[in-house]
């Protein structure tokens, strides 16, 4: 891509492709392309360079969100809050870009190519935004797709298992992601993870359940969520429409990023929370008679926190697992579907390369009680099945894709969505 300059001293614009440069061009050197430097006849600058011609640094505070589960929810909500606070901010990550409210980038990568947020930043600045909320991607960490940012504040949500087709193991994995938080920037760490390694200079920690900066002390998942949270000395109360203790940790994350933005009071964010309705795709309510909800959860772990949190009704599931991707979690999935669901149907997620029915085979493995197991590759007919022998007390979850709207196979994508299908079959009109 190329990004034009207003007045460029020596330069017009600023490319990552080599091919594009020419006398007015300038290359911008990141760890993607520096293998095609030979190639390059224009006059390169770094991605730090390009931050200082452009005046990101002094003008934007660029905070970033990591973590195998809760990035969206928690960078979402910090926009959100941010938004009701009257500030002006970006947003990007899995969603797309976001400016003040309005969409200016489709769905793509969870952190693009640096030379993408550079523009989205440049974007961001020309409309007076004072906050740049991004997800960062244990793979970007890894591919050097953050370089020359200089991050206002980082947050941690969690580690679990996930990627490690990627990066082979999990040690690997956490250290990808440990790495993030080596130097003195302020951060804010979960303090009830004990995976993450951290540099504890300027570190700030939340948690519920061990002693922290921001504490939940107090909750209830009945009809939302209700807390009470703690910082030092002072409580505060809040209350958000999103469900499951999941949710409280990205809540709290978000309400504690806010507070050290030291915008207003924190009485004043907690207020605002309750504003956020949650991102599609992520305990996103379908259908409420009968209860249909779709998620993302594509790992055990997040797997299990959606469980819990219908932990008490009776739970018929549907979902599959990706292919080309680690297979060592399938199992797990198959064994968190056992201890929770009712009745279980297994079905395709995005098979890409594999065949889909050797991915349900991997799965079952961990099924013991086969007896509530169905098996339909075609995740139509299988969400189908799930709505038809649903008993009136039983809930529908239907995991994997949350608010994708393609399946994945080796040779093309084609369109799906879930939530829509499940709209088809049961002729709910959709606003």
């Amino acid at each position: 891509m190329i990004i034009k300059l207003k007045n460029g001293a020596t330069f017009n614009s600023i490319t990552d492709n080599s091919k594009q440069c020419n006398k007015t061009t300038a290359f911008i050197l990141t760890h993607q392309n520096r293998n095609y430097i030979d190639s390059v006849t224009c006059k390169v600058i770094t991605p730090a360079d390009c931050l200082d011609i452009l005046g990101i640094k002094k003008s934007i505070k660029i905070i970033g969100v990591t973590g195998t589960n809760g990035k969206t929810t928690t960078a979402a909500a910090i926009y959100s809050i941010l938004l009701d606070l009257d500030k002006k901010v970006a947003f990007q990550g899995t969603r797309g870009y976001f400016v003040n409210e309005e969409r200016r980038g489709e769905k793509s990568l969870t952190t693009p190519p640096i030379l993408q947020t550079i523009a989205n930043l440049k974007d961001a600045q020309s409309d007076g935004c004072e906050y740049f909320i991004m997800e960062v991607s244990s793979h970007a960490i890894k591919q050097k797709r953050i370089e020359g940012l200089e991050f206002y504040l980082k947050i941690f949500t969690n580690i679990t298992q996930d990627h490690l087709d990627y990066h082979g193991n999990i040690d690997s994995y956490v250290s990808v992601k440990s790495s993030f938080f080596d130097d003195e920037t302020l951060k804010l760490i979960n303090k009830d993870d004990k995976k993450i390694r951290f540099n504890k200079k300027n570190c700030v920690t939340y948690g519920v359940e061990n002693p922290s900066t921001y504490k939940v002390v107090a909750y209830t998942l009945k009809d939302g969520t209700s807390a009470v949270l703690q910082k030092i000395d002072k409580t505060y109360n809040f209350y958000s429409p999103l469900h499951g203790l999941f949710n409280i940790y990205n809540i709290l994350a978000a309400l504690s990023a806010v507070d050290m933005l030291q915008i207003v009071p924190l009485k004043e964010t907690c207020k605002a929370i309750e504003n956020f309705a949650g991102v599609e795709g992520r305990m996103e309510i379908v259908s409420s008679k009968p209860l249909v909800i779709v998620d993302f959860a594509h790992t055990p772990d997040g797997m299990d926190k959606v469980f819990d949190a219908f932990k008490d009704r009776d739970i018929i599931v549907v979902f599959g697992a990706g292919g080309d991707r680690d297979r060592d979690k399938r199992e797990k999935m198959g064994n968190i579907a056992n201890k929770y669901a009712k009745k279980i149907v297994l079905t395709s997620d995005n098979p890409r390369g594999e065949n889909p029915n050797l991915i349900i085979k991997d799965i079952a493995v961990g099924i013991k009680n086969t007896d509530s197991l169905y098996i339909e590759v075609d995740r139509k007919e299988a969400i189908k099945y799930a709505l038809h022998v649903r008993c009136d007390h039983e809930i529908v979850l239907i995991l994997g894709k949350g608010d994708e709207t393609y399946q994945e196979f080796k040779e093309k994508k084609i369109p799906f969505d879930d939530r829509n299908i499940v709209r088809e079959l049961l002729k709910i009109q959709s606003f």
